[in-house]
């Protein structure tokens, strides 16, 4: 079963850090992806570019142009939220209790958000 991993990034975490503490992670980070990618429990996934290079579409009733007012595009992420997602992974494991057993050992700080994915055919 695969699940989605999302890595929330909560309000600046990473840009606060001194530049050696976040080489230091990212390390620990990698060292950490590449295990379970070799393992193949990890079959993909990104870091995403910081939330300010975020273009955000307001899309009504499926279509971008909502026909009682202008298309809002807006550049950067129109959430109220302090959170956002600074990456993702994509497990393939047996269940949920193996993806959380994966998860918990993420080795730096933050918050992970695992979710089921919907697996349809020809997608």
């Amino acid at each position: 079963m695969k699940y989605m991993m999302l890595i929330v990034d909560e309000g600046g975490f990473w840009e606060n850090l001194p530049e050696a503490k976040q080489h230091e992670l990212f390390d620990r980070i990698g060292q950490w992806w590449g295990e379970y990618s070799q393992a193949g429990k990890i079959v993909g996934g990104h870091q995403l570019q910081p939330a300010p290079t975020a273009t955000t579409v307001k899309v009504s009733g499926g279509k971008a142009a909502v026909t009682d007012g202008p298309v809002f595009l807006t550049d950067g992420p129109f959430s109220e939220a302090k959170e956002t997602v600074g990456g993702y992974g994509i497990l393939d494991v047996a269940d949920l209790d193996e993806a959380l057993a994966i998860v918990k050992t993420w080795p730096a700080n933050g918050k992970l958000e695992v979710r089921p994915i919907v697996e349809r055919e020809g997608m």
